[in-house]
């Protein structure tokens, strides 16, 4: 049986997500088989394995740093949020169905047989397992039936570390209270704390770490300073979605808007956009954000009806239809692709399965809601594309399908994977941005209806970023994180 380690953090964007990955990524440059568990994640951006399980990204990360292929034994629970109280809940892999959170919160101990099934088949082939927690382990009033942190410790057995996040201020607060809300056998387990996302001279810290040992004797295993990294985040903790990264470079010859849908899904399709030079990809929150757009991309949704009533709603919809009359160009991810269409029928909430929505209408298609949820890898090519995205036509992509409503096209175009009607694009591929020729392709169509230059324009492979990243965030925690103290933590000697 492999040995553990559980991270855990003082809250929601302690850094739980990118501290395992970086431990895990470190692990296995020391050698190790390692693997990754996070037993419950809520994640509206999700992943579908090879054989058709839908999995969080974050522990597909995750198992990218120990050079894994991600399996939804690493996620066995997935819940997808669709309001305030409602998430569609998967477990492993596949939808059981919605569920309003106090209705989920009775029931969900009765899947721990499929927790430990999970991380059991983990087992058979790792050396160590990292976990993650979730959110806060004192939550008091949930620990009762508490499945993803310090219940999970005492299930597998595993010991701790502590993270808490120094950025917005109060952190030795933060690390005092989580541990003194502690039970006495939850505190044992903890094994070490970490200060995360620290800014400055850490000098200045230090004498803070000595004066800490008078609250609690529980030791540092170390500090570790903010970074910026290109991997893809939590969507509950991102910066991306805030607006704080809207403001406009001129020197970015081309803007892309990504509609900020009110449950946006899947904006993991776009990091690859974000990283080319010359891209100034924002996430339009209105109509005004649009009105210089020259790709306008309607993104994946949890909530497809619901969003596509927000843009009738803020006008969003009228802007999108008036830019497609300009000759911007259009495209649809999705969700995204299905408000593009004529008209939807039913609901992705399993709701009003009755009740025909008016779409965009800027594409001849028709979606139904179906209760079989899509699944699926894709690999290929692009047909031969007639029009303003015929640039496209060859292009290579790999991907993956999430989806439960069933399209029905009427156009010459519905050229696999995509359907085109002039300016306007659509597609059911995720992460179709992450295949380097097809991005390539549609930023240089960008620049030649700008009649710009695009042959000096660098664009770097989803693969070698990540991989690239994953090392730096090795080599960042191997210098400020005790890797003496995780390896006695975990139980195994250090291999030399």
């Amino acid at each position: 049986m492999a040995k553990n380690l559980m991270i855990q953090g003082t809250m929601s964007g302690a850094g739980k997500s990118i501290l395992t990955a970086g431990i895990l990524r470190v692990l296995t440059q020391d050698g190790f088989s390692c693997a990754p568990f996070k037993s419950q994640n809520m994640a509206l951006n999700s992943f579908v394995t090879k054989d058709g399980k839908e999995m969080g990204r974050a522990q597909v990360v995750q198992a990218a740093a120990c050079h894994k292929e991600p399996s939804c034994d690493m996620n066995p629970i997935l819940l997808k949020p669709m309001g305030d109280t409602t998430s569609q809940v998967i477990v492993n892999g596949l939808p059981i169905g919605n569920m309003r959170a106090a209705d989920y919160f009775k029931m969900k101990k009765d899947l721990i047989p499929d927790i430990k099934k999970a991380y059991d088949n983990l087992s058979e082939t790792a050396d160590i397992i990292v976990i993650e927690g979730a959110g806060s382990p004192v939550e008091i009033n949930l620990r009762e039936n508490d499945i993803v942190n310090m219940g999970l410790a005492e299930i597998l057995d595993a010991p701790v570390l502590l993270a808490g996040n120094i950025d917005p201020g109060g952190v030795f607060a933060q690390l005092l209270g989580t541990v003194n809300l502690m039970s006495a056998q939850e505190r044992a387990r903890v094994k070490g704390l970490i200060i995360n996302k620290f800014r400055g001279d850490v000098s200045l810290l230090t004498p803070g770490l000595s004066m800490f040992g008078e609250y609690c004797d529980i030791p540092f295993a170390g500090v570790v300073p903010y970074v910026s990294l290109e991997l893809d985040e939590e969507d509950s903790v991102s910066e991306k979605l805030s607006g704080k990264n809207a403001a406009i470079n001129d020197d970015r010859p081309v803007k892309i808007c990504v509609v900020k849908l009110p449950f946006i899904s899947n904006y993991t399709d776009f990091s690859a956009l974000e990283r080319v030079d010359g891209v100034n990809l924002i996430y339009a929150k209105d109509a005004a954000d649009l009105g210089d757009a020259d790709l306008i991309i309607l993104p994946g949704t949890k909530n497809t009806v619901d969003d596509l009533m927000s843009l009738y709603q803020s006008n969003v919809a009228s802007k999108i239809i008036e830019m497609k009359q300009k000759g911007i160009l259009i495209m649809g991810i999705c969700g995204g692709f299905q408000m593009l269409g004529r008209t939807i029928t039913g609901s992705d909430d399993s709701e009003n399965k009755a009740l025909t929505h008016k779409g965009l209408g800027l594409l001849p298609i028709d979606t139904e809601f179906v209760q079989d949820k899509t699944l699926k890898q894709t690999t290929g090519t692009i047909g031969e594309i007639e029009g303003p995205f015929k640039a496209l036509s060859g292009a290579a992509f790999t991907g993956y399908e999430i989806h439960m409503g069933r399209t029905g096209a009427r156009t010459k175009q519905d050229i696999f994977p995509v359907i085109v009607e002039e300016n306007v694009l659509g597609t059911y591929i995720h992460g179709i941005f992450d295949s380097e020729d097809f991005c390539r392709r549609m930023v240089g169509i960008l620049y030649a209806k700008k009649g710009l230059d695009f042959s000096n324009v660098r664009i770097e492979s989803a693969f070698s970023r990540q991989e690239r990243e994953l090392d730096k965030l090795a080599d960042v925690l191997r210098e400020n994180l005790d890797f003496d103290l995780i390896y006695r933590a975990i139980g195994i000697e250090k291999q030399r």
